[in-house]
């Protein structure tokens, strides 16, 4: 066994909202979370055939309905079941109302938004103030959120975050208190067992198959396995895998990470597959601009751009690759015009008429836009003028919205940048309340 003596021992409590979108839902419509038989479903213009955000714990039960059903396969007839359209910005002010229950239990500094539903907290400095055990201020903020919120929380307890995140996913969403608490001395007997790889935190398909691939079926294997070969294999992933088998993580939440290097990037999940060149440019080009614009926004001007290509489902069964990705070093520019020919030329340069699904675009070593490389062939100063246009139409859609100025490839075929104008994360925003 590993001694865990000088590791941090500290009170980390993970915090997930049950279902969270259909509990909200749930709750908006005076119902149960956990009774009523809900979920919210993307439209299906936005997704192809729209697509399962949430379900709750009835719907899942009843129906089988998982978080990433499609709509076709959801009983929409069925007079039980509750269909509701995604309301983003209603999640995200409810999920700032939880986080702000939590700042009654623990300094800010010590809580960490992970996701739209789940938070970390570092209870060390304060648990003792508000309960016996850790486990009766889990159950005290359990309470009080459901009490001033109607949404049920699920807690992971451990001794570091990634206890608690085990915790949490592995066992408190099990419990009939939906508590779960792992320390150091648990790992040999509640995480090691685990033969389904793909049930740990951090752990997806791929790099299962890759694990298994060397040999390792279970997270004892991963435990028991050479770490500076599975390093050297999997690079920094692989030595993160390790630490996780053990239960070690040293971060401390109140020291926040902050990158070393900025990058502005966006990326969209297609509507439905596409396979026309010409539609595939609109878009790269819509999302281009976007990139663009938030660069000028912040002054800042790129030297890299990276496009990444995802193919769709029925590619990926018939060719070897599941996509592409592609970077170059460019003069620093936050044009449009100039980033959209870089972005083509990476595509053009990669695509051999593969079907595609998924579409992101990254800028990145950013410097600061009044660094400028002069051309000397620009005797006419096009480039600058075509840099004041596109502030020009930026101040107008920050004054007056996006649709009120769009290029008219905007409106032919395949593109999607007015039809997601005004989503939240790829959703409908919707309105706050009904």
């Amino acid at each position: 066994m590993y001694d865990y003596q000088n590791e941090p021992h500290r009170v980390i409590f993970m915090i997930d909202s049950k279902s969270f979108y259909a509990s909200v839902e749930a709750v908006e419509m005076q119902l149960n979370p956990l009774r009523a038989i809900l979920v919210v479903m993307s439209a299906a213009e936005n997704t192809g055939s729209g697509l399962v955000l949430a379900a709750s714990p009835m719907a899942k039960k009843i129906f089988g309905i998982s978080n990433v059903t499609r709509a076709r396969d959801v009983p929409i007839d069925d007079p039980r079941l509750i269909v509701r359209p995604p309301r983003m910005n209603l999640y995200i002010q409810e999920n700032l109302r939880i986080n702000r229950i939590f700042q009654q239990f623990t300094a800010e500094v010590d809580i960490h938004p992970y996701s739209i539903d789940e938070s970390l907290l570092d209870m060390t400095d304060s648990w003792h103030l508000f309960g016996a055990t850790p486990h009766e201020v889990a159950r005290q903020i359990q309470l009080t959120v459901k009490k001033v919120t109607g949404i049920y929380l699920t807690v992971g307890i451990g001794d570091n975050p990634v206890l608690a995140k085990l915790a949490l996913d592995l066992e408190a969403k099990k419990n009939h208190s939906l508590i779960a608490e792992w320390h150091y001395e648990d790992v040999p007997d509640k995480l090691w067992p685990i033969t389904q790889l793909t049930d740990v935190w951090s752990i997806g398909q791929r790099t299962a198959d890759k694990l298994n691939q060397r040999g390792i079926q279970s997270m004892a294997d991963l435990a028991h396995t050479n770490p500076y070969l599975l390093k050297q294999k999997m690079g920094i992933i692989g030595a993160q895998l390790f630490a996780i088998s053990w239960g070690i993580d040293r971060a401390l939440i109140r020291e926040k990470y902050h990158a070393k290097e900025k990058s502005y990037g966006n990326s969209q999940v297609l509507p439905r597959d596409y396979v026309n060149q010409a539609e595939i440019e609109v878009v790269i080009r819509e999302i281009v601009e976007q990139v663009a614009a938030r660069l000028r926004s912040h002054h800042q001007a790129a030297t890299v751009i990276s496009l990444g290509i995802g193919f769709s489902f029925s590619e990926k069964a018939d060719s070897p690759r599941a996509g592409f990705g592609r970077s170059v070093k460019i003069d620093a520019t936050n044009a449009n015009g100039q980033l959209t020919q870089h972005a083509l030329r990476l595509f053009r340069a990669k695509w051999h008429h593969e079907t595609i699904r998924h579409v992101s675009i990254t800028c990145g070593e950013l410097v600061d836009d009044h660094i400028a490389q002069l051309d000397l062939f620009d005797v006419k100063d096009v480039n600058f003028k075509k840099q004041k246009l596109d502030r020009t139409v930026d101040g107008i859609r920050q004054k007056y919205g996006f649709k009120s100025v769009v290029k008219l490839s905007s409106k032919s075929k395949g593109a999607t940048a007015i039809e997601r104008t005004g989503l939240v994360g790829g959703h409908a925003g919707g309105n706050t309340y009904e």
